[in-house]
């Protein structure tokens, strides 16, 4: 963001400026408070592992209403496809979970967002024992997340319908800079080798599908993006802004 624009910002959303030095951290808790209000969410998986729902039929497609902004509910809602096959994050599975880790495990529920209680029954591996696809039961009395029995369940994750999947590049940018002030003549040395990740092959929910260069969405725990303007209705192409707070890599990272 050209220095400019970032005064500009920070004066609409009332970041305090020391010696015209703009804190990073604040900079982006003010972006973050900013797109809260203003983008529409929606699912998108930057990392896909199958899930292959046993006892789901094989040609059902239900559409379930999601809403677009819990801030804002002028935004309304969207329709979202649920089916036999979907994709969820990588990361969102463990074969041997961690202590406090609550999401998909074997013999274990999670809540899809939006859609139903699901239970991990089994998995399947490659050649390389690498997990390649998850297998699971719905729990068909558990439409929007809530079990009929009124069970607790701890986590909640989202997903995509395979076959209703948008393909997209996504572009993880971090910050430039080791360092919060990278001044003096040593100032290469804290520039962030992982301040670009370029991501292949992100499956994202349908509505995504005819997203306009320059819009911008919030992908449900994952963070803020914008189409880059080089994107086409055949190759999108998504930048993220910010992240969101992810406190399991806190607690990893701990680890």
């Amino acid at each position: 963001m050209p220095p400019e624009a970032i005064r500009t910002f920070c004066e609409r959303v009332g970041v305090a400026k020391r010696n015209s030095v703009v804190d990073v951290a604040m900079l982006e808790h003010a972006i973050r408070e900013d797109l809260n209000r203003r983008t529409p969410r929606v699912m998108a998986v930057l990392r896909p592992l199958r899930l292959v729902l046993e006892n789901w039929p094989e040609d059902r497609v239900e559409q379930l209403d999601a809403v677009n902004n819990p801030e804002d509910p002028t935004m309304g809602t969207r329709s979202v496809p649920f089916s036999r096959v979907l994709y969820i994050e990588r990361d969102d599975f463990r074969e041997t979970p961690p202590p406090k880790y609550f999401r998909l495990s074997p013999g274990k529920e999670v809540r899809l967002r939006w859609a139903y209680i699901v239970k991990c029954t089994g998995v399947v591996k490659d050649d390389a024992g690498e997990v390649i696809e998850v297998r699971g039961t719905v729990d068909l009395d558990s439409r929007g997340g809530m079990p009929a029995d009124g069970r607790k369940v701890k986590a909640t994750i989202h997903w995509v319908s395979a076959a209703h999947a948008v393909d997209a590049e996504v572009r993880l940018y971090d910050r430039l800079f080791t360092a919060e002030d990278p001044g003096g003549d040593d100032w290469l040395d804290t520039l962030n080798p992982a301040s670009l990740e370029k991501v292949g092959g992100a499956k994202l929910e349908p509505s995504l599908a005819g997203a306009a260069p320059g819009s911008r969405w919030q992908f449900e725990r994952m963070g803020y993006f914008c189409v880059d303007t080089d994107a086409t209705p055949a190759a999108l192409v998504f930048n993220r802004t910010v992240t969101l707070r992810d406190t399991w890599a806190k607690i990893e990272q701990r680890g």
